[in-house]
């Protein structure tokens, strides 16, 4: 426990989606929430719900990230665990990619985690503390035209786990979660795309498509993903590290060559 006996959580990428639905969770349970971003009033809009501490800076830029990380360090007394959620860009296949799309989508999804989760690890040390990465399914499979994205998020996976290996003994859990589709304002800008490209005529009608062949057949709410990114955070899950756990509604159970059959009823 840091100095001030209440947890302390920084959370990346927590002006919006997983990431704001993270700092609310967080804030229910009585934590100190740090969110962190580069659209000021994103977060701003957290903060005022939350109560969160907003800090704008950049994950992936170390000077900013150090800045960050002292900042909470210095308001709270320390930190008990940071949720590495920013991310986005890299969504074209391999032939349209250019150097800037790829260089943008590493720094934006695998630059952003390592140097913030670099810059963190003192804090975290002390505290014997935990880092939740936040990967996607595109960390265990390739969607269509999202080498980039697809490309990192398996990195991702592999920096939770080499954290993992090498902090255990200072008590440092690392664990990454890969989610399927969930209802946040990226993945409705993709619903809307999808519609309009395969005249499906609304959002929810491309979201009901995307599910189909999904378990439960639906997409996640940002809510509950943030449950899951709790656990993994808190002492409930402290024998928990080096874990990648799908949260997909059932996705990654589905035998992709069968699923024709489920169609036809079969």
């Amino acid at each position: 426990m840091n100095a001030s006996e209440t947890r302390v959580v920084a959370i990346t990428g927590g002006g919006t989606g997983i990431g704001a639905a993270a700092a609310r969770r967080f804030a229910q349970e009585g934590w100190h929430v740090a969110v962190i971003g580069r659209r000021a009033h994103l977060l701003q809009e957290v903060a005022a719900a939350t109560g969160a501490m907003p800090l704008v800076a950049d994950a992936a830029d170390p000077a900013e990230a150090d800045r960050a990380v002292s900042a909470v360090g210095d308001r709270f007394g320390g930190l008990d665990a940071i949720v590495a959620n920013a991310g986005g860009h890299g969504f074209a296949g391999l032939a349209d990619t250019t150097d800037a799309d790829w260089a943008a989508s590493l720094r934006g999804n695998l630059d952003s985690a390592f140097v913030f989760a670099r810059a963190a690890l003192g804090l975290l040390r002390a505290a014997r503390g935990s880092i939740v990465v936040v990967s996607s399914l595109a960390g265990l499979a390739a969607g269509p035209s999202t080498v980039g994205y697809t490309t990192a998020k398996h990195a991702l996976i592999g920096l939770t786990r080499s954290i993992a290996r090498d902090y255990g003994v200072d008590g440092v859990r690392a664990n990454a979660i890969c989610p399927g589709w969930v209802r946040t304002p990226m993945a409705d800008a993709e619903m809307d795309e999808f519609a309009a490209a395969a005249g499906l005529g609304d959002r929810e009608s491309a979201y009901r498509t995307v599910t189909a062949d999904v378990p439960l057949g639906r997409p996640a709410e940002a809510a509950e993903i943030a449950e899951v990114i709790h656990f993994l955070a808190s002492p409930a899950s402290s024998y928990i590290t080096g874990a990648v756990l799908p949260v997909d509604g059932g996705a990654t159970s589905v035998d992709l060559p069968t699923t024709a059959f489920g169609r036809a009823g079969m």
